[in-house]
């Protein structure tokens, strides 16, 4: 995933100001060079880079250290804002009666974004439904009936008929005691004189309160092409980035977009119907530095748990006990894909994180851990620094499994402490420091 390259490097680079023994010119230089070349990698425009590298180094050298704050707190302060300018400001999509047009071009996941936009206005407890408006490319019916039957979202559309203008009225009349209303217009491989037509009709007839440009994270800095040509056709209220989990150009979109003086509304991060985000680039940002974003993880956990579910107290002390972890294992896969959950954390020690095979947990590797857990005494469940080697043997004869299976189930929860213990203290507190910066 590349935002999690760019995010690794851009830590990696951080890194460097909490070893070193003193901020002076040179520390300042080496993680500025680190981060342009993290940037550039993912194809974020060169003169931004160079325009942000410089703001960094003059502002880090030269501005007063803020009392109550070190200056390796203030140097990363820095890099935080100066991010969040390239990235841009983000566009406001209120949860509130409405009418949304999708326009893109051909490819760039506008069906597929269309369903996760529904998906986002249900989980906030609105009552979504989609017109099919896409009669250009086949398929693009039957695609987006099936991800809303999934949803449970209300659709219309009508098969093999080329009026998408008759379509939208008619189905802006047929889902009108829905709350918000989203249109899938069709796309072409570029912005055509009979694309551009077919966008007006249905502009005037539905008569949109916000219209969302998706664009292929894929596209880079040609990303802000498409933002003004579309712009300039029917007007765009805010972009929606696709598949930016994918892609060595991701952040070139970002940044492109911000260009144009367009806004992100949202950004895709995955496949599943839940996999789309509101954008704010602050909390953007402090995810791609390891700061974490407690704000999302708490607004997720209410969207998707019950008091019963989850423990947020516990989720945050930083040290887990057997018991503790798989009722927060169960509950983090309530709440998505535990990787996008781990990222909302704030990591201790500026990037400690978990590998990648430590996110692989499968429903079945849960099911075995718990098998092995009822094996265990409470006395083992509340201290596994007790189960040597006897008890290893004793647990794996009471459950069925193999001694190898107790010892991995222990390495797992090892690897979920430690990489836990960075919430509670440590050399470099991130939470301090994020308090401190006012985040």
């Amino acid at each position: 995933m590349v935002m999690d390259k760019l995010g690794s490097s851009l830590q990696d680079a951080l890194k460097k100001l909490v070893g070193a023994g003193r901020i002076d010119e040179r520390t300042v230089t080496e993680v500025v060079k680190d981060i342009q070349r993290a940037l550039l990698q993912a194809d974020v425009n060169v003169k931004l880079v160079m325009k942000m590298s410089s703001h960094i180094k003059e502002r880090a050298l030269k501005e007063e250290v803020p009392p109550g704050m070190n200056p390796r707190e203030h140097v990363i302060k820095i890099v935080y804002q100066e991010l969040i300018s390239i990235v841009g400001r983000s566009a406001d999509i209120p949860l509130k009666p409405q009418t949304i047009m999708m326009i893109g071009l051909q490819g760039s996941g506008k069906t597929t974004t269309t369903s996760k936009l529904s998906r986002y206005f249900q989980r906030k407890g609105m009552k979504p439904a989609v017109i099919c408006a896409d009669t250009f490319r086949p398929g693009a019916y039957q695609q987006l009936k099936t991800l809303c039957d999934k949803l449970n979202v209300p659709f219309y559309g009508e098969v093999g008929n080329p009026d998408a203008v008759g379509i939208v009225e008619r189905g802006l009349a047929e889902l009108e005691k829905n709350d918000v209303l989203i249109v899938d217009t069709a796309g072409r491989h570029s912005l055509e004189a009979d694309l551009i037509d077919e966008m007006e009709q249905i502009h005037e007839i539905a008569q949109p309160d916000y219209k969302l440009l998706v664009l292929d994270g894929a596209i880079g800095q040609q990303a802000s092409e498409q933002a003004r040509a579309f712009n300039d056709s029917i007007g765009i209220s805010g972009v929606v980035i696709s598949k930016l989990d994918g892609t060595a150009k991701g952040g070139g979109a970002l940044s492109a977009v911000s260009e144009t003086n367009s806004a992100i509304a949202f950004i895709g991060v995955g496949e599943t119907p839940d996999d789309l985000e509101k954008f704010e680039p602050d909390r953007f940002i402090s995810r791609l530095l390891g700061m974490g974003d407690i704000k999302s993880l708490i607004e997720k956990a209410e969207e998707t748990l019950s008091e019963e579910d989850i423990d947020m107290e516990a989720m945050m002390r930083g040290r887990f006990t057997l018991k503790d972890m798989y009722s927060q294992l169960e509950a983090m896969n309530k709440m998505g894909p535990m990787k996008q959950i781990m990222q909302m954390l704030p990591l201790g020690g500026m990037g400690a994180k978990l590998s990648d095979d430590a996110y692989k947990v499968t429903e079945d590797k849960m099911k075995g851990y718990r098998v092995l857990m009822d094996s265990m005494t409470d006395e083992e469940l509340l201290n596994p620094r007790l189960i040597g080697s006897a008890r290893i043997k004793r647990i794996s004869m009471g459950s069925g499994s193999s001694p190898d299976a107790v010892r991995e189930l222990l390495k797992y929860h090892k690897m979920m402490q430690n990489a836990m213990k960075g919430l509670r203290g440590g050399k470099f507190n991130m939470q301090k420091m994020m308090k401190k910066m006012g985040m």
